[in-house]
């Protein structure tokens, strides 16, 4: 079975989103760099590409209601309480309580390949409570926000192992850790 992997870009302070949930400091964002580094896109691609089921919560959902779906026909969970409409093309699953509940569905769904925590940080901080959350892969943006919506919503108290980095094109930074369980 695959893992179940945090997935995000994230502001130099620590951020996933600005206050109203928007991400323009990531879609906007002007690479200023001159050094060696993995191309970006062929980084996200090759991840998504290992990606068989994604879990998100609604904000994030919602978020991307408002652009394109570009998850295929994946599994795809949403942890909400609300009624949401379904994304044209998408299999979308809606769950209302802990995602620890539905995680070995998730996981039988993705198959050989990963369960990607798409977003956002209460998700995320749900699932490495329980102890389901095996790696973070956060891709360090050079921009600070000052104020937005956290990587994680609490914090975490199992220690993380550093697996590795990597250097990107832009000037990103990617970070990878190991959860212990």
């Amino acid at each position: 079975m695959g893992r179940t992997l945090y997935f995000c870009a994230a502001t130099l302070d620590g951020y996933i989103a600005d206050p109203d949930n928007g991400i323009a400091w990531l879609t906007g964002f002007e690479p200023n760099y001159d050094g060696p580094g993995e191309s970006l896109k062929e980084a996200i691609d090759t991840f998504i590409d290992g990606a068989g089921a994604l879990v998100m919560g609604s904000s994030t959902y919602e978020f991307i209601l408002g652009h394109s779906w570009l998850y295929g026909d994946r599994p795809t969970w949403v942890l909400t309480s609300r009624d949401l409409p379904v994304a044209e093309g998408a299999d979308i699953r809606f769950h209302k309580g802990p995602p620890a509940a539905v995680h070995p569905q998730m996981l039988e769904a993705a198959g050989e390949r990963d369960l990607w925590v798409v977003g956002g940080g209460p998700v995320a901080s749900e699932l490495a409570d329980a102890g389901l959350l095996d790696e973070l892969l956060v891709t360090i943006v050079p921009i600070v926000l000052g104020d937005g919506k956290p990587l994680f919503s609490r914090p975490i108290d199992k220690p993380m192992r550093l697996l590795g980095t990597r250097t990107f094109d832009t000037g990103m930074i990617e970070l990878r850790y190991a959860l212990a369980g």
